[in-house]
């Protein structure tokens, strides 16, 4: 350290100031390494960080244009740190409650840069221009400084009690554990309220207070939209689907903050969250206070069947042919559809079809109504993220001349599948686990092969309501 100061300065042009400071920074040195081969308590130096004060404005001039490094440096008995800025140390002690204490020089450009960023986050460019020039002025390496105070303040932040804005929380999800950050905003004087965690409450912690919606072109006035009460806002997101809420929230920050009310993910927590989707006696509560008690990230993070489209899988086999020609060998690719289509009330439609049948003609169709081969009727329910459809019971064609009525089958089918959320989208997969035939007289399973089976993707019907 000593080496890097002396690179600064020649010993000739140094002021006398800077050189009785370097003295009694070294002196400082030595009685360290003294006091720790002896194993006794380092004490600083009386005066050691009014010196480094006064030895920063004579150096600056000659060391801003070197490049300029920060390294922080603890001593093993927590004495006062040493920052080393273009070469010359300036001292910031540590209080014992964790806080740090700039240089008053330092400390107050690092006042002017934080105003130059809250200007800067309201778009007053004017302003962070000023700012910026004032702080750079008072302290070259003030942007560093303030990095390392704002993740001092952020660690800080992390051992704050529950009571804060910003609560530390750990999730734990289908043995999962990660930790997010909590942020609860209630607005009582607008009849507003939300609670969100993780990458989105880091995101919305720097949003200013007042917010509106701003037109895009700055030239023109504010939209009218701005007249509109925000209670009345929120009553309209109420009566929407989540697709149309997530993309209205994309228009702003205001239109962000509106989307997050805890009414509106809560409508749609209690509606789907019900039997089948959960257990009979597993409480909507608990499973929201895994998520923070933010019911949006609930409900996009917690399994759930989707009851809004339907699941289809394309199976492929290869078959040999025939051909009157012995050095000919042909092959036909066959192709076949499965379809799942859920509903609220615990039933499920399965149809098996040919590729004469495309799914463009079989959704219409798939409706407890349809008669046709390959066609079963079951129930589901969700446990976790496995589904477990059983009951399986294939329906008929029914002919006009047949008078006799049908007999009923001696096998039904069940399956159970995977729930999965791959690769863009929620519970858009179902992966086969098992697939039984399943004896009506004794109950006994016989799993079927699954060789050509493939995964069944989600596809949205937009004429299919989801709860």
């Amino acid at each position: 350290m000593s080496a890097g100061t002396s690179d600064i300065l020649a010993p000739d042009q140094e002021p006398a100031e800077l050189a009785r400071f370097r003295e009694q920074w070294k002196a400082e040195v030595r009685e360290r390494q003294a006091a720790t081969t002896s194993g006794a308590q380092t004490q600083p130096v009386p005066g050691a960080s009014i010196a480094a004060e006064r030895a920063i404005s004579p150096a600056r001039s000659d060391a801003s244009s070197k490049p300029a490094t920060i390294t922080n440096t603890l001593s093993a008995s927590r004495g006062p740190a040493t920052h080393v800025v273009a070469g010359v140390p300036t001292v910031i002690t540590h209080a014992s409650h964790g806080q740090s204490h700039l240089s008053p020089n330092l400390a107050h450009a690092v006042e002017v840069y934080r105003k130059a960023v809250f200007h800067e986050q309201h778009s007053q460019l004017d302003e962070v221009l000023r700012l910026y020039r004032q702080a750079f002025r008072l302290d070259a390496n003030v942007d560093r400084a303030y990095f390392i105070e704002e993740q001092r303040t952020q660690e800080r932040s992390a051992t704050q009690p529950a009571s804060h804005r910003k609560v530390p929380s750990t999730v734990s999800v289908d043995g999962v554990t990660r930790d997010v950050q909590k942020l609860e905003v209630h607005q009582d004087s607008k009849n507003r309220s939300f609670v969100t965690s993780g990458f989105l409450a880091q995101v919305l912690k720097n949003f200013p207070e007042n917010l509106v919606f701003e037109p895009e072109d700055k030239k023109e006035g504010l939209p009218p939209i701005n007249l509109i009460p925000d209670e009345l806002l929120l009553q309209i997101l109420r009566i929407l689907d989540y697709t149309t809420i997530e993309r209205f929230a994309a228009v702003s920050r205001k239109a962000r903050v509106l989307s997050l009310d805890s009414a509106i993910w809560r409508d749609f927590v209690h509606l789907a969250y019900k039997p089948p989707q959960i257990a009979d006696d597993e409480s909507i509560t608990n499973i929201v206070e895994l998520y923070s008690s933010d019911y949006r990230r609930a409900y996009i993070e917690h399994p759930r069947l989707r009851l809004d489209g339907v699941y289809i899988a394309v199976c492929h086999y290869m078959r040999m042919g025939s051909s009157e020609n012995a050095w000919v060998n042909v092959t036909h690719l066959i192709t076949y559809h499965r379809y799942l289509r859920f509903f609220p009330n615990g039933q499920v439609l399965s149809l098996l079809a040919n590729e004469e049948w495309q799914p463009q003609a079989v959704i219409p169709m798939l409706k407890p109504n349809l008669r046709m081969k390959g066609f079963y009727i079951g129930n589901w329910s969700l446990s976790g993220s496995t589904v477990y459809i059983t009951n399986l019971d294939e329906k008929h064609l029914s002919h006009a001349h047949v008078t006799t009525e049908p007999q009923p089958n001696k096998y039904f089918f069940q399956m159970t599948l995977a729930l999965r959320s791959r690769p863009l989208g929620r519970w858009n997969k179902l992966d086969f686990i098992g697939y039984d035939s399943v004896n009506v007289e004794d109950g006994e399973a016989v799993p079927l092969p699954l060789k050509n089976e493939r995964s069944f993707w989600f596809s949205k019907v937009k004429s299919w309501a989801g709860y």
